[in-house]
């Protein structure tokens, strides 16, 4: 039996980018860094950080993109894909990706939702409640690899 699962906690390291491939599916991808702790050999805590790709297709590309935002927490649920491919040099790269299953948005102060720079005018948002948001679930999309963009 495999079993191949990926559940990341994190905050984007940029706003997602959304595309479409040739047959009109839409893809998003982006960044999330993730935090652990240890203590070294001397007693002195260290943090280190660990930056993972994440592409996220069809209805969940469009809400990433429309909700999620540099910074921001998000719940990746999905699987570890290695990608290669050529590059103008004629040399063979490859990428290890998240490729999204479940996603799980974060709390956002005041609701707002969008990602322009709207924000509270006195800036305090310990008032203001957190929406509770739904868990997205959709059932998955054939992809073709001739549908990716990249």
């Amino acid at each position: 039996m495999n079993f191949n699962r990926a559940y990341i906690l994190g905050n984007l390291t940029r706003d997602p980018e959304l595309r479409q491939t040739p047959s009109g599916q839409s893809v998003a991808t982006f960044g999330v860094a993730t935090n652990s702790f240890f203590t070294d050999k001397t007693g002195q805590r260290q943090q280190r950080a660990e930056f993972h790709n994440i592409v996220v297709w069809g209805k969940q590309a469009e809400i990433a993109n429309k909700f999620l935002k540099k910074g921001g927490l998000v719940l990746i649920e999905g699987r570890i894909q290695t990608r290669s491919w050529q590059d103008n040099q004629g040399q063979t790269r490859k990428t290890t990706e998240i490729v999204c299953e479940r996603l799980q948005l974060g709390p956002r102060p005041g609701g707002a939702g969008m990602r322009d720079t709207e924000s509270s005018s006195s800036g305090d948002f310990s008032q203001e409640k957190e929406e509770n948001l739904p868990e997205i679930n959709l059932e998955e999309d054939d992809i073709k690899a001739e549908d990716i963009p990249f």
